[in-house]
């Protein structure tokens, strides 16, 4: 695929009068996308949007607003989500950035956009009268089709160079490793500025249909599931655990689900048990980062269970194995040295999934890319069977009495425990340990931090279990929903 309007015209070759985008009652067929897309292509080409240039998207999940961005491609322009979540001074770095000669954005987000220094806006309420004549459809330039800023969680954002052929290489994967059986139904309720969005286009080449939800429900999600009979959906863990605690899960129709993604952070192996027989056998792992989106690694949904369709519970806590076509080892962050099996160290990639670099900013692009490695900043581990295990983020290792501790395992053993909703396990300051193990909690029951500790040093050792536990009402988040544990080290800190 050259750009990422040839995902929606392989979807339109299947049938124009097919439904693409369906958002409450409006349904959005592939002819009335692939039209839109060529207007759109119009309307920038006739404000002097020029191929390679970089427009900008603000908005809410919203089908009109995912429309747009194939008119963005079909002109030859770089399409730059803006996380609709974030502060009107991040999304203004952002687009200074990324050098943004335009912005379509949701009336929602007026006030915002009133102070941004971008040529072109255009708001979406508006979007009729302002589309031009079809014929500014252009070839793409450098193969750029995405720019996308990284989480943020430390410092400013950095944009990450995303082509065609990477967006190419993690469809083929998507489409390669996980069921796709007839036409797909694809459910998005996460954020189509991040991974929801990009799973769309393996759903277009099979003429899929893609059902919008402008906010997260996670009641409605279950109905949908069952209403509009949904094939394929993706959902961060936090949200999954939501939907195990939903009432309605039990009695609700989920047969029709295919294929239910899990990613963007590690998940409970016990509550990922619990997924596997109340939402199906259908749960999907995959593990990628905005530089080497989606797909580094994969578990589809019959690797969960062993072959005598018993849940393989060692599996569970793994990412899956590294895609077909992509090669992981493990290496020395000191040394560069790759480490044997079993061994941990820093996770690194070689793919053509890997982004082309950081926009103007070769400083971050060789540091990222050193030993002729992609570095994803996370440790980990590859066993036997060649299964990657990730154990934590670089930054996050705590070395307490001279032993290393994955804040990871820590987690994965406080989440065992039905009292706990979410947690967070970070190193702080300490004068006997060097640092000492400290566990923040979100509660779903009454319990106490004493019986937490025993709880853990029960599964993984005296060693590894919390010092110090916080039972707090809700944990920090980012935009995107990923805990902060930068935010959670400073207040403890205080």
């Amino acid at each position: 695929m050259g750009s990422l309007c040839d995902y929606l015209d392989k979807g339109a070759s299947l049938g124009r009068d097919a439904p693409c985008l369906v958002e409450g009652g409006r349904t959005l067929t592939y002819g009335d996308v692939v039209d839109l897309s060529h207007r759109v292509a119009g309307g920038l080409a006739r404000d002097g949007v020029a191929p390679g240039a970089k427009v900008g998207v603000l908005s809410a999940n919203s089908a009109v607003a995912f429309a747009c961005v194939f008119g963005i491609a079909r002109r030859g322009a770089v399409w730059c989500p803006i996380n609709p979540r974030n502060e009107a001074a991040e999304n203004q770095a952002l687009l200074e950035l990324f050098d943004c000669e335009a912005l379509l954005f949701h009336p929602a987000y007026a006030e915002m956009v009133e102070a941004f220094d971008v040529r072109v806006k255009v708001r979406l309420d508006e979007l009729d009268g302002w589309l031009g004549d079809p014929g500014g459809a252009a070839g793409l330039v450098d193969d750029l089709a995405m720019l996308v800023g990284t989480g943020g969680t430390t410092g400013l954002p950095k944009g990450v160079m995303l082509t065609s052929r990477n967006l190419e290489t993690m469809t083929a994967l998507t489409l390669m490793g996980y069921p796709f059986e007839g036409r797909p139904s694809y459910l998005a309720l996460a954020p189509l500025t991040h991974a929801a969005g990009v799973l769309c286009f393996p759903v277009m080449t099979r003429g899929g249909r893609i059902v919008v939800m402008p906010k997260p429900d996670v009641g409605a999600f279950i109905a949908l599931i069952e209403r509009e009979r949904i094939t394929h959906t993706f959902l961060p863990p936090t949200l999954i655990y939501m939907l195990l605690g939903h009432e309605a899960l039990d009695a609700t129709d989920l047969s029709s689900l295919q294929c239910f993604w899990y990613g963007a952070a590690p998940m409970s192996t016990s509550r990922l048990e619990e997924a596997l027989t109340r939402i199906g056998p259908v749960m999907a792992q995959l593990f990628g980062q905005t530089e080497a989106p989606m797909m580094v690694s994969m578990l589809p949904p019959a690797e969960h269970f062993e072959a005598d369709g018993s849940v393989a519970v060692g599996r569970l806590a793994s990412a899956g194995r590294p895609a077909p076509l992509v090669t992981v080892a493990i290496m020395d962050p000191e040394s560069g040295a790759v480490l044997a099996a079993g061994e941990r160290g820093e996770i690194v990639v070689r793919s053509s999934l890997v982004m082309a670099g950081y926009y103007k900013n070769p400083e971050a692009t060789a540091a990222a890319s050193q030993h002729g490695w992609h570095h994803t900043g996370d440790i980990g581990y590859l066993d036997e069977d060649g299964y990657l295990f990730i154990v934590d983020r670089l930054k996050d290792m705590i070395i307490t009495g001279g032993f290393n501790v994955y804040s990871a395992e820590v987690e994965q053993a406080l989440m065992a425990h039905p009292a706990v909703r979410d947690c967070a396990v970070v190193g702080l300051p300490d004068d006997k340990w060097g640092e000492r193990v400290t566990a923040v909690i979100e509660p779903g029951a009454d319990v106490s931090p004493d019986e937490l500790v025993t709880f853990v040093k029960a599964r993984i050792g005296s060693v590894k279990a919390p010092k110090q536990i916080e039972l707090w009402p809700e944990l920090p988040r980012s935009k995107v929903g990923k805990v902060l544990k930068a935010d959670i080290r400073a207040q403890l800190l205080e």
